[in-house]
């Protein structure tokens, strides 16, 4: 009956470590952040019926629908970058990164000077088909990408924003 115990109790802290209930963003920014679904609420929302998940070859993986969520530039807008001079913004790139250590790349001129940037979302709340823990964990997607579950970020636990060297 211990081992049961046990069992049952590492396996729902394995499920809590996977939820994302906030995420920090970090890297060459003035003042590192964390925010979490409360914080994301002060931003425009936007809402789709519904989106196919399509893996890296064209395949249907899953849908989701129900989806909430914000702008990812609306909320990097509103970070102070360390740079000299915005002319610099165009050797920048961000990190999202997820609690199973997932990684999708944006780039600065991607998100703030091109039209993929006015589609990235920071999903707050969605339905998976077929549910599975992703449902009640914040998120981010590209819903104009091809090959959308290739930066479909489940868990989002950190966005890092980085230059070129």
């Amino acid at each position: 009956m211990r081992y049961i115990t046990l069992i049952i109790l590492l396996f729902s802290l394995t499920v809590h470590a996977q939820e994302s209930k906030q995420f920090t963003i970090e890297g060459k920014i003035k003042n590192p952040t964390t925010l979490n679904l409360s914080n994301l609420k002060e931003f425009k929302s936007l809402s789709l019926d519904s989106m196919v998940v399509f893996n890296h070859l064209m395949q249907r993986k899953s849908s989701i629908k129900n989806i909430k969520g914000v702008l990812l530039k609306d909320v990097l807008s509103k970070i102070d970058i360390e740079t000299a001079s915005p002319k610099v913004l165009s050797e920048y790139y961000i990190v999202c990164t997820a609690t199973d250590n997932y990684k999708v790349v944006f780039s600065w001129n991607e998100l703030f000077n091109s039209e993929t940037g006015k589609h990235v979302m920071i999903l707050t709340a969605f339905d998976a088909n077929p549910v599975k823990n992703e449902k009640g964990n914040i998120a981010l997607i590209s819903p104009t990408d091809e090959a959308t579950g290739r930066r479909f970020v489940k868990g989002l636990s950190k966005i890092t924003i980085l230059q070129v060297n």
